[in-house]
């Protein structure tokens, strides 16, 4: 958007500060973004039980209640009086809905009674996670409402080509974008890597150690995870796990995995410092609609072994800058990257000349075009 014209956004998301997850930072980014524009922005989301995190902007809580399972994310039941009252007062030229959830569905239908743009931005593959929870059955009838719910959109961002062609594929029939993420390539850097910190943990300076970087959650492909580490094991092939992350499978893997280190929740510099520490980065999750966490293990010069999903097919190029594989076959190609410092070394090299091709700057400058593009068009 230029720069002259300030424009009041309302954003609405399922979560902002409750849980650090990619859908929060990228978001975090987007109001940082605006807000430097001179733009006026308002975020609604349900509030968490905790201490909020550290966020940019206002955001005003929208009433929710507890997922089962999940308790650490809320799903909001609808504006309620309190955060309407906001809305009305912000009044917004452009909403931005991240969520189809019913605070989301509110948004629209208030857009339509004002003839205002809607920009619905698609960050998570929920129709995937089903089968981590049992609930494959409930699929059909999820795909059908996200249909309904980002049909009347003027314009939906999606992250990744093949994420994209995955919603064509389901009968979304609405103005599918591509909106790609970034990375701070200077946050996330190869010069970070501390062997004095892998000492302190326990991993010797000539130790391989193979990290995983997520939320410790089953969709992210835990148990994938561990099968390829125990079939390492099994092969002879020596190795480290290095476990970055907290979350309610924390337990189970490490039972799983006795002999892994696990270091909990990182952020901003000590996250950094993991990745670059680490020598190969393993991510089996094939939920990602982009996968951030690969993209900063990238950039830390590190090759990474990912499930050939989705998020990942834009991010990893196959046999250069590391792997894709089938969930189910990571070890194979963990094996050699293990057992092979030479192919380490030119993945690394191939995956931060990868990584430094996403920028955070070029991610909104897009979103910028996008977002204008959607105040010419009109209403939702």
């Amino acid at each position: 958007m230029d720069g002259d014209r300030r424009v009041r956004i309302a954003l609405f998301t399922g979560n902002y500060r409750s849980v650090v997850d990619g859908v929060s930072r990228t978001l975090h980014r987007v109001v940082e973004h605006l807000g430097r524009r001179g733009h006026r922005v308002v975020v609604f989301a349900p509030a968490g039980r905790g201490e909020p995190i550290a966020a940019p902007g206002e955001c005003v809580p929208v009433p929710s209640v507890s997922i089962p399972g999940r308790p650490e994310y809320r799903l909001s039941t609808g504006l309620g009086a309190a955060a309407r009252a906001r809305l009305e007062a912000h009044a917004p030229q452009l909403i931005h809905v991240a969520t189809p959830d019913p605070a989301g569905l509110a948004a629209q239908r208030l857009a339509r009674r004002r003839r205002l743009p809607v920009v619905a931005s698609f960050h998570t593959n929920y129709g995937a996670y089903l089968r981590y929870y049992r609930a494959g059955w409930l699929a059909g009838a999820l795909w059908g409402h996200l249909r309904r719910f980002y049909a009347p959109c003027r314009l939906v961002l999606v992250p990744s080509p093949s994420m994209l062609a995955e919603l064509r594929a389901r009968g979304f029939r609405g103005d599918l974008r591509l909106w790609v993420r970034g990375v701070d390539a200077e946050v996330f850097h190869p010069r970070h890597r501390d062997l004095a910190w892998r000492r302190r943990l326990g991993i010797g300076d000539g130790e391989v150690a193979v990290a995983f970087v997520s939320r410790l959650v089953r969709e992210k492909g835990l148990d994938a995870f561990a099968a390829a580490c125990e079939e390492l094991a099994r092969r002879g092939i020596a190795h480290r796990r290095l476990v970055v992350g907290a979350g309610p499978e924390r337990a189970r893997l490490a039972r799983r995995l006795p002999d892994a280190v696990f270091t909990g929740q990182l952020e901003g510099a000590e996250l950094a410092r993991a990745y670059a520490s680490a020598d190969v980065f393993c991510f089996p999750s094939e939920t990602e609609t982009f996968g951030n966490v690969t993209l900063e293990a990238m950039a830390a010069g590190i090759p990474t072994v990912c499930a050939d999903a989705p998020g990942s097919r834009q991010l990893v190029e196959d046999g250069a800058s590391g792997f894709l594989a089938p969930a189910g076959a990571l070890a194979g190609p963990l094996a050699r990257l293990v057992a092979d410092p030479a192919l380490r070394a030119r993945a690394a090299e191939a995956a931060r000349a990868r990584a430094e091709t996403f920028s955070w700057e070029a991610s909104m400058v897009q979103l910028d075009g996008l977002y204008r593009e959607a105040l010419a068009g009109g209403g939702a």
